[in-house]
C-alpha cells in the first residue's frame, strides 16, 4: 500500500446540493482556502439521473490535511451556507493509476 504522500491522497465526497449554481459560487470562492489547506487538484461530477447529487473528487498533499480541512468548523459552516445535504466523505490512498 502506498503512503499518504503527495498525489497519493484523495478524497471522494458525495453530497446533494439544494441549488447547483449557488453551491458552485461558494465552492469557487473557497478555492484559495482549499489550496492553502493542501488540495492539489479536483474534479466535479454529477450523477446522470440526479444532477443535484454532486461528486467532488480531489487530490491532497496528505489525508491528514484533507481531514483537518473538511472536519473544521469553518467548513461545516461553508457547507451549510452552500446548501449541502448529507455529505459522505471517503478518504482514499491511491493504489494504482494508468491510462489505457
Amino acid at each position: 500500500m502506498p503512503s499518504s504522500t503527495h498525489d497519493h491522497a484523495a478524497v471522494l465526497i458525495i453530497h446533494e446540493v439544494e441549488d447547483y449554481a449557488r453551491w458552485k459560487v461558494v465552492f469557487d470562492d473557497a478555492a484559495t482556502i482549499r489550496r492553502q489547506a493542501g488540495e492539489i487538484a479536483y474534479q466535479l461530477l454529477a450523477f446522470e439521473t440526479e444532477e443535484r447529487r454532486v461528486v467532488h473528487f480531489s487530490h491532497w498533499t496528505s489525508l491528514a490535511a484533507a481531514r483537518a480541512f473538511f472536519e473544521s468548523p469553518e467548513l461545516v459552516e461553508i457547507r451549510r451556507v452552500a446548501g449541502v445535504r448529507a455529505p459522505e466523505f471517503h478518504y482514499l490512498n491511491r493504489i494504482e493509476a494508468k491510462t489505457l
